[in-house]
């Protein structure tokens, strides 16, 4: 069954005289507990089409259903709840002056409540990290500790989603393989759905069970990772899996 759903989404920007289709047309599902991956170069779309999903930016076209239920930019505190974004900037996505405990207790009490509490504990264990490193600052961690800490914010308020914008691609090869394991680990043990953004297909076949390839803000090739990756229909798919030296 989807639990998330895109239809007809386009999105528009005007620059001076001239109008930007950065989405055109683009449809979607997301099953229940599926990791679906977005692929595709710079500027094909695929960051543009998880703001739109997060209800970061209106579509100029098109609807997004959560459960059937159209979502609108304006949304409730359990939809923003049930859908949360992991960006590619880990830092930059805590307030610098607080501690990662601070930021993370923010986003419980702003989303389950000012009654809600946080297990640290909990959260330490599933993001495999010490229960001291949450007393830290952002700038204190490493760049793999502190997207795990992101990972542990979104998960403190229990989402039905996890939207996951190139987390990997700022870290090293040793940490990328760390938070892959985690994240699929995460995802399986919670049934939590998630949409994972990469444009590196050799990271999407590690972790996703289906990938939509997207060009020039359409999607051009949908289906079963390993099929799409192996048998590409379309040649803009098979120069994708061309470029990764070893897939």
């Amino acid at each position: 069954m989807s639990i998330l759903e895109g239809k007809g989404l386009c999105r528009r920007y005007r620059k001076q005289s001239r109008v930007i289709e950065a989405l055109r047309g683009v449809d979607f599902r997301l099953e229940d507990g599926e990791i679906l991956g977005l692929a595709g170069e710079s500027g094909s779309g695929k960051s543009t089409l998880l703001k739109l999903i997060a209800g970061l930016e209106p579509p100029s076209e098109g609807r997004v259903f959560l459960h059937g239920r159209e979502l609108h930019t304006r949304r409730s505190r359990e939809e923003y709840r049930a859908m949360q974004m992991v960006f590619q900037n880990a830092a930059g996505s805590f307030h610098p002056r607080r501690t990662v405990f601070d930021s993370i207790a923010e986003s419980v009490h702003s989303l389950r409540g000012r009654d809600a509490r946080m297990n640290v504990a909990e959260l330490s264990d599933m993001i495999g990290l010490p229960t001291e490193l949450f007393n830290r600052y952002p700038h204190q961690l490493s760049g793999g500790q502190c997207q795990r800490m992101a990972i542990a914010r979104a998960m403190a308020v229990e989402p039905e989603i996890l939207l996951c914008d190139e987390i990997t691609s700022a870290l090293d090869v040793s940490s990328q393989a760390q938070i892959l394991r985690l994240l699929a680990d995460i995802c399986r043990k919670n049934r939590t759905a998630a949409i994972f953004v990469s444009h590196d297909l050799a990271v999407i076949r590690c972790l996703c069970d289906r990938v939509m390839v997207m060009k020039d803000g359409a999607a051009v090739e949908e289906g079963n990772t390993e099929q799409v990756i192996l048998e590409p229909r379309e040649d803009y798919t098979r120069r994708l899996v061309d470029s990764v030296l070893c897939i």
